[in-house]
């Protein structure tokens, strides 16, 4: 029999860790008997191989037995508005499903709810308590204050992104099985099961289809004509918290299942359907069950399909005040029957070929070569268990690039933007609620996006304007006193809660108003990479416009070093403790957000000449966040506190070195000129960027006490390919991989195995920023600087890119051998009128090519 740890039987799931462990240190001849006699399924796999279906260039993952621990094992598919967790079962596949805005808490909980905002009556109290705070932070020797909490509110109600359960699928067979292998294929996004069972071998498809918005399970028998009988079934058992379901025959051949995450609360529903060509399906429901239940069954047939299709009754839309913030939409049932019945129109051959065709027309226009040789006689989790530091492995390496790709490409295309763990959760109440961290990890998720080709991004922006945009300018106006545009803060969950959270001594990740500034910066870089001058006036900009509206009001005078500065104040650098004024991280964000004005007016066709002077003026008075301390760092406050010691896992005074360009594309001209204990000084750009570096290297690899986190090392790994240190950036993205992948190459916050997905979707952005930068820069008339291969490690001395995306919308092909770049192909788009920019290629420390990116435009350099 099969059992998995999720329907409670851990003893069984505990064997079966057993086989999978005596797979890896005992002889095919001896596990066999030893197994049976233990009395454990035999899940030993007689491929010497990957499986032959596998992808002949390597890409995509397998393993030998099933998965049972979920964080670890278990493999994702996704479409963005679902998702599923597959462990690869044989005779059972308990397959856990998810809806992308399943969440428990808010208005749907709690009536009252709005959002952790004070109340508008407040207004003119937290206004007054705002002024004390900023007076008492001037008037502090250190510039520093204890707490704000008085100006902050408690996350009621908050809520937690939740699994929507396990769809249940079993097969009637006892036999013992063999010749066992599953593996995800990144090439196609369809995850498979082959095995035998007695004489007779099974193989289980499935993937999630965009284009249908729609999950599919597919079983047939390569060597039998008829299946034994197949059922399915729906439980909530593993998830603790979630309410029974009403599962019930919509028809024949479909499972209705209705349930609400909580009571009261969201409310949520799948239908599932089978299809059975040459069988007979038949729905029944459960005698004597309370709630109802009931199964599908699939008799006599040669192969068999079932389609799940899911919703919610949220509407993102309803988020805003004309709707009462209520995000109520309607019963999401008739949606669903109009879904499923579109996917059932076609067979299994047409679904699936039409997936893959949607899949490959989304990630093929860009690809990535480093050289690798791939592995096809080891499994993925074989390969990262014998994985080390600084030695590496090109193949697992470019592995987890494309896995990273593969991640947000299936949890991005829905209605709302990757979350903290992409599309994909198990339990009911999760870590950090699955949200939206805006601090670093949802930017994180999408920094590899423009780069890479990877048109995902309309989600997210469509999430900021409807939930951020109308609740957060309420917050604007009662907690900041400004009435124009909006603003959010380091948490946000699908219900627009855009107050300051309460919580302890909250403020070191509470405190963040420039949560926005770094989410514009976002927004410019898709309209920077693709010029999409219709999208920039219809939504980029107006967003931008907002924040840089907000920002503008918030800025203050610096009444405590009195150097005719603005700065923000009350401020903490994420997620640290000191409040204090001029946070480096704030100052270099808005500066940055300041130059999005100027660079994006023209092109935005605003004629409001009044605001952009307002913003000109305003970045030229204001600090920006740049100055080198007493130990030769680059400050992380206006206040010279940092301690040399300081390993804490954020870089957030290194903004402008990775993911910005305040640093990397400093300019003394522009940002030079500051006043340090009473004399006028210009840093130049080489000492700036040695305080960088002295700063990056007292942060230390990643594993400080307060977090082991795989994020903060690919940070930290990009950080040193800026700085072109090929070593150190190796050095620690290796690290990454050894410290915080599991076997299913999840990324995990830390060693007991909480699962982020910021590490997974980061990874790809450091690797692209060891081999290509194009970081921006202040004003677009100042030529854009692209270098090739600034950060090469010795491991990928051959490789090559396609389909690489820089500023200006400009497309890049490049190839190098032997350490050394061999060729490369500029390409700029025909719609770039009225952008055009100087453009200088640099690579080994020389300008090798120069050009104007007219549109149309290409060249091709191969003299080196």
């Amino acid at each position: 029999m099969e059992v998995f740890r999720i329907l409670g039987k851990s003893l069984s799931a505990h064997l079966l860790q057993v086989s999978t462990t005596l797979h890896g240190i005992l002889p095919y001849s001896i596990q066999g008997p030893l197994l049976s006699a233990l009395g454990i399924v035999t899940y030993v796999s007689l491929i010497p191989s990957a499986p032959p279906s596998f992808p002949s260039s390597g890409n995509g993952l397998w393993y030998t037995a099933p998965g049972t621990i979920w964080v670890q094992e278990f493999l994702p598919i996704g479409n963005g508005y679902l998702g599923a967790m597959l462990p690869g079962g044989t005779n059972q596949e308990a397959t856990q499903l998810n809806i992308e805005s399943l969440w428990s808490g808010g208005p749907f909980q709690d009536p009252s709810y709005n959002g952790g905002n004070h109340l508008p009556y407040k207004q003119s109290t937290i206004a007054a308590k705002m002024k004390n705070i900023r007076e008492a932070i001037f008037s502090s020797p250190t510039g520093t204050i204890d707490n704000i909490d008085e100006i902050m509110t408690p996350g009621d109600t908050y809520g937690s992104y939740a699994s929507a359960g396990y769809l249940i699928a079993t097969l009637d067979s006892t036999s013992s099985v063999s010749k066992y292998a599953r593996w995800l294929d990144l090439d196609e996004a369809v995850s498979r099961t082959t095995w035998s069972d007695g004489s007779t071998t099974f193989l289980r498809e499935s993937f999630c289809s965009h284009p249908l918005q729609a999950c599919v399970q597919y079983l047939n028998s390569t060597t039998s004509h008829i299946l034994p009988a197949v059922t399915y079934a729906y439980t909530v058992a593993g998830v603790d918290g979630l309410p029974a379901p009403n599962v019930t025959c919509l028809d024949d051949r479909t499972l209705s299942i209705r349930n609400y995450v909580s009571i009261p609360g969201m409310l949520y529903e799948i239908l599932a359907q089978a299809q059975a060509p040459s069988g007979l399906v038949s729905c029944s429901a459960v005698s004597g069950a309370f709630p109802p239940n009931a199964t599908l069954t699939v008799l006599g047939a040669s192969e068999t399909w079932i389609s799940w299709v899911g919703g919610t009754n949220y509407d993102m839309a309803a988020g805003n005040a004309a709707a009462d913030y209520s995000f109520q939409g309607p019963d999401p049932h008739n949606n669903l029957v109009a879904l499923l019945s579109s996917a059932n129109r076609t067979s299994y051959a047409e679904m699936l070929n039409g997936h893959i065709k949607d899949y490959t027309s989304l990630v093929s226009p860009f690809s990535l070569s480093l050289g690798q040789t791939p592995d096809l006689s080891t499994p993925t989790d074989q390969i990262l268990a014998r994985y080390r530091t600084s030695v590496g492995d090109t193949y697992l390496e470019l592995l987890l690039f494309n896995y990273g790709r593969y991640l947000l490409a299936s949890s991005a295309r829905g209605a709302l933007p990757a979350n903290l763990q992409g599309l994909w959760a198990d339990g009911y109440s999760n870590p950090w609620g699955a949200d939206y961290h805006s601090n670093i990890n949802i930017q994180m998720n999408y920094w590899a996006a423009e780069m890479s080709n990877l048109d995902v991004t309309q989600s997210l922006f469509d999430y900021i304007e409807n939930t951020w945009g109308p609740r957060g300018a309420y917050t604007a106006q009662v907690l900041y006193n400004i009435s124009e545009g909006f603003v959010t803060h380091g948490e946000m969950n699908i219900f627009g809660h855009t107050g300051m959270k309460l919580g302890g001594n909250s403020a070191q990740w509470a405190n963040y108003p420039e949560s926005n500034a770094w989410m514009m910066i976002h927004a410019w870089d898709h309209f920077d990479h693709t010029n999409d001058v219709q999208w920039w006036k219809t939504q980029g900009w107006p967003l931008v416009k907002a924040v840089a509206s907000f920002h503008l009001e918030k800025l203050i005078e610096d009444l405590h070093f009195n150097d005719s500065t603005l700065v923000t104040a009350p401020c903490n650098s994420p997620e640290q403790v000191p409040i204090t004024l001029g946070c480096a991280h704030a100052q270099q964000l808005i500066w940055q957000l300041f130059n999005i004005i100027e660079n994006g007016f023209e092109a935005a066709g605003d004629t409001d000449t009044a605001f952009l002077d307002a913003v000109i003026s305003k970045r030229q008075q204001m600090d920006k966040g740049l100055r080198i301390g007493r130990w030769g760092q680059l400050q992380e406050w206006k206040v010279d506190m940092d301690k040399p010691d300081d390993t804490h896992r954020h870089l957030s005074h290194l903004i402008g070195l990775y993911p910005g360009y305040a640093i990397a594309s400093y300019s003394p001209e522009l940002q030079g000129g500051l006043i340090v204990n009473g004399t006028f000084t210009r840093y130049t750009k080489e000492q700036i960027l040695n305080a960088a570096e002295t700063s990056l290297f007292h942060r230390g690899i990643g594993r400080g006490p307060d977090a082991d986190a795989g994020w903060e090392k690919v940070w930290r790994a990009a950080a040193w390919a800026q700085l072109a240190n090929e070593t150190e950036f190796y050095k620690e993205l290796t690290h990454t991989i050894e410290r915080n992948f599991a076997p299913n190459l999840f990324s995990l916050y830390t060693s007991d195995g909480i699962f982020q997905i910021d590490a997974n979707l980061g990874y790809p952005a450091a690797v692209l920023n060891a081999l290509l930068q194009a970081p921006d820069i202040a004003n677009i008339n100042v030529p854009l600087q692209v270098t090739l291969l600034p950060a090469l490690p010795l491991a990928w001395s051959t490789g090559e890119m396609k389909g690489a995306r820089i500023r200006g919308g400009i497309t890049l092909d490049f190839a190098w051998n032997d350490g050394r770049l061999t060729t490369a192909t500029f390409t700029v788009d025909q719609n770039v009128a009225g952008r055009e920019r100087d453009v200088i290629v640099n690579y080994g420390g020389r300008v090798i090519a120069q050009f104007r990116s007219n549109g149309g435009y290409s060249q091709t350099v191969s003299s080196f």
